[in-house]
């Protein structure tokens, strides 16, 4: 695993001071809702540290491993990874894409309505 996507993973993994070290200060990032409809584009670094923290929050003990990758064709990095915290788990893939070393552009594919329904949050 590279450098970039090992950080990235301690990153998730609540190491949130990474932030200012591998993601790029104009930073994008599209997610679907967990509700449906389209995906929604968000931006700033801040608003990701946010995201992850509250992420923590809502999931103590929180700890992402990789499966898969990461596969890399720069600009971009591509991981599998699975997600849990006690009994809540879930899957998802990471398209990362690279400017001048760091993270610039995140799209994510996550089993974030399963989470949510182990979590009480939607129902089943």
């Amino acid at each position: 695993m590279s450098d970039l996507t090992q950080a990235w993973l301690d990153f998730w993994n609540g190491d949130l001071a990474r932030a200012e070290d591998i993601v790029h200060e104009d930073f994008v990032w599209h997610v679907a809702p967990l509700t449906g409809g389209p995906s929604q584009d968000h931006t700033g670094r801040e608003g990701l540290v946010e995201w992850v923290r509250g992420s923590h929050q809502t999931m103590p003990g929180l700890k992402f491993t990789v499966e898969v990758g990461p596969i890399s064709q720069e600009p971009f990095h591509v991981l599998r990874w699975f997600a849990e915290a006690g009994a809540v788990s879930f899957h998802g893939t990471d398209i990362l894409r690279v400017d001048n070393g760091r993270i610039a552009e995140y799209w994510l594919n996550a089993d974030g309505l399963w989470a949510a329904q182990q979590l009480g949050i939607t129902p089943s």
